[in-house]
């Protein structure tokens, strides 16, 4: 079994628990990440307390993801994505998870249904690079055997305003 992470997200409020309003307030910031509290409000003809408390309701819950996954990391120099499939020792999957919390280029790590036990989305500088990262992650203890694919383009960008519709 996998330990979550501290801030893994417990009770995530399901689409059926919001509303309307809460909807609105999300398609504004997913249109707009940064807008502050009051020009929300506005926008959507609501009290700022109501926009401040549903927002801050829906980060308690999990709906609304961390700031940080804004950050493009080709912004960063890394412009080269991959995911690498991990096969496991099941006995020693928190020292596996444990290890893979200290690569940085690690962006996030899902725990899938069939035969890969992890996959892990990363980022290089470059090829190079990328070589580095999968034989620091192939050599996380727990970590038997990897695959690397890299990925040449975003056809898809992560998207969830259609969900809100």
């Amino acid at each position: 079994m996998i330990n979550s992470p501290p801030d893994f997200p417990r009770g995530v409020v399901t689409s059926q628990q919001l509303d309307s309003t809460d909807r609105r307030i999300l398609l504004a910031l997913d249109e707009d990440p940064r807008a502050p509290i009051m020009v929300l409000a506005q926008r959507l003809s609501l009290a700022r307390g109501t926009v401040q408390s549903r927002i801050e309701r829906m980060t308690a819950s999990g709906v609304l993801r961390e700031h940080s996954t804004r950050v493009r990391p080709e912004g960063l120099g890394r412009g080269v994505m991959a995911e690498v499939s991990a096969e496991l020792d099941q006995s020693r999957i928190n020292d596996a998870v444990a290890a893979l919390r200290g690569i940085p280029e690690v962006l996030e790590c899902l725990a899938p249904a069939g035969d890969t036990d992890l996959l892990i989305r990363v980022v290089a500088t470059s090829p190079d690079d990328l070589y580095r990262v999968s034989e620091e992650i192939r050599l996380c203890p727990g970590i038997r055997r990897t695959s690397t694919r890299m990925i040449l383009r975003t056809v898809i960008p992560y998207r969830t305003t259609a969900l809100l519709a």
